[in-house]
């Protein structure tokens, strides 16, 4: 009887109830076993559908993540679609994160705590641009991670970053000082100092 108990407590998350949170909204532990056909975030306890990307999206996420790898220094890491957590109620996978690797073990650890993170980046497709424009970008700021990217798709098809940083004072994303909207060659000091010609991402 008390087993039974604890999973009508704690229920699972499944493909029949997934839209019905509990009270108190899903937790990780609660959903991260979910087995549905589509991506998904989870958002003050919600289960939030992640909209279908495209090739120009992937590309441009795939070979961004690709440079950052190759440009990074100790003590850094750059991932595609990994998993940070705020907390229990909040799970979210930006395009690619650069974090601190020194207090991680990439063994065992099912998503990567949001305090090692140090710059989250987004690729805006047509159905997430509310959420990579405001959304995030503040569940970045309030979570303390110090810069982000967001990447649009130009007039010529052609990625063009937005690079802001953190503001100290105010707790919100603000551009970085200088030059913060790159077209054709993105470079940058931080989190580490990386060169990259954006018209190379869609290279084929």
């Amino acid at each position: 009887m008390a087993a039974e108990a604890h999973t009508e407590q704690h229920p699972r998350a499944t493909p029949e109830n997934w839209t019905f949170p509990p009270e108190d909204g899903w937790t990780w532990d609660q959903v991260k076993e979910l087995d549905v056909p589509f991506d998904w975030e989870l958002v003050d306890g919600n289960i939030v559908v992640r909209g279908a990307t495209k090739w120009w999206h992937d590309r441009v996420r795939n070979r961004l993540c690709m440079a950052m790898e190759l440009a990074k220094q100790s003590p850094y890491g750059a991932e595609a679609e990994r998993a940070i957590q705020f907390d229990n109620h909040n799970v979210l996978w930006p395009d690619v994160i650069v974090y601190d690797k020194t207090e991680t073990d990439v063994r065992t650890m099912e998503c990567t705590p949001v305090a090692c993170v140090v710059l989250a980046v987004e690729v805006v497709s047509p159905g997430s641009l509310k959420d990579d424009r405001f959304l995030k970008p503040g569940m970045y700021a309030e979570a303390g991670i110090a810069h982000y990217w967001r990447v649009e798709r130009g007039e010529k098809d052609d990625p063009v970053v937005h690079e802001f940083r953190r503001d100290e004072e105010t707790g919100v994303f603000v551009p970085r000082p200088g030059l913060s909207t790159h077209t054709d060659t993105l470079v940058t000091e931080v989190p580490f100092p990386i060169e990259i010609n954006q018209h190379d991402l869609l290279d084929t």
